[in-house]
C-alpha cells in the first residue's frame, strides 16, 4: 500500500466518513476493540482501488473502520515515524525539563519528509480528538498511544535491547497526541493532569460497543470458582 499525501486545508467531503465519525469519537474502547477482520480486510481492498472510498454505502462498523487505518499504518513499508529520527525522538523523551523537552521534540519533527509530516498531523489531531472524549470512549492519551506506537514507529521487538525503552517510545506518542496543538497548530503548551477514565456508562440507550479490558483481571481465586457443595436431604454426602 502507498501512503496518499492528504489534501491541503481542510479536508474535502469526500474525505470524511460521514457515520462513523458522528458515532467514532464516542465508540468505547475505539482503536482497542477490534472490528470484523473480514469487513476490515475489504475496507482496505476498496482503498487500494479508490481512494475516494465511501465508508457510509459500505455499512462497516466503527471499529472496523479503525482497524483498517492500524493496519494501513502497519502495512507502510516504512513507518510513518521514520527509522533515522528514533534515537533523537528517544534522547528528547529523556530531557527533564518539560518545556526544554517539548521543543526538542518539536524541532525533531519538522526534520520528517514533507509527506510524513502531513500525514503524521492528521493522525495526531485525530487522536487528539478521540483522547477529549474520554469520558465515553474511555480512551485516553495514554491508552490511545499504547494502541498506536507500535504502528507509527514499527521497532524490532525480537531485539532485546528495544525491550528496555518501550516505555520510552510510548510516551513519545502520547506527548504528540497530548500537545497537539503545540506540534503543529502554534499553540500553547498544555499542562496536563492525572486523568482517570470513568466506569462504562449505564444508560442502555448509549450508542457504545462493549469495552475490552487496559489490564488482565486479577486470577480467580479458588472460592469464586468452585461451587459449594448443598447438603444432601438423603444423607448420601
Amino acid at each position: 500500500m502507498s501512503l496518499p499525501p492528504p489534501p491541503p486545508g481542510p479536508l474535502p467531503l469526500r474525505w470524511r466518513p460521514r457515520r462513523p465519525t458522528l458515532l467514532g469519537l464516542c465508540t468505547e474502547g475505539l482503536y482497542r476493540v477490534s472490528g470484523n477482520k473480514t469487513d476490515q480486510d475489504n475496507i482496505q481492498k476498496q482503498f487500494d482501488q479508490d481512494h475516494s472510498i465511501n465508508l457510509v454505502s459500505m455499512e462497516v462498523t466503527v471499529n472496523a473502520v479503525a482497524g483498517a487505518l492500524k493496519a494501513f499504518f502497519a502495512d507502510l513499508p516504512d513507518p510513518l515515524i521514520p527509522y533515522s529520527l528514533h534515537p533523537e525522538l528517544l534522547e528528547a523523551a529523556k530531557i527533564p525539563d518539560k518545556t526544554e523537552r517539548l521543543h526538542a521534540l518539536k524541532e525533531i519533527v519538522k526534520k520528517f519528509h514533507p509527506v510524513n509530516y502531513d500525514v503524521f498531523r492528521y493522525v495526531i489531531t485525530h487522536l487528539n480528538r478521540v483522547s477529549q472524549q474520554n469520558k465515553i470512549n474511555l480512551m485516553t492519551a495514554d491508552n490511545l498511544s499504547i494502541c498506536f506506537w507500535p504502528t507509527l514507529m514499527r521497532p524490532d521487538f525480537e531485539n532485546r535491547e528495544f525491550l528496555s525503552t518501550t516505555k520510552i517510545h510510548q510516551s513519545v506518542v502520547e506527548t504528540f497526541i497530548q500537545q497537539c496543538q503545540f506540534f503543529f497548530y502554534n499553540g500553547e503548551i498544555v499542562e496536563m493532569t492525572n486523568i482517570v477514565a470513568p466506569p462504562p456508562p449505564s444508560n442502555p440507550g448509549q450508542l457504545v460497543e462493549p469495552m475490552v479490558p487496559l489490564q488482565l483481571p486479577p486470577p480467580l481465586q479458588p472460592q469464586l470458582i468452585q461451587p459449594q457443595l448443598q447438603t444432601d436431604p438423603l444423607g448420601i454426602i
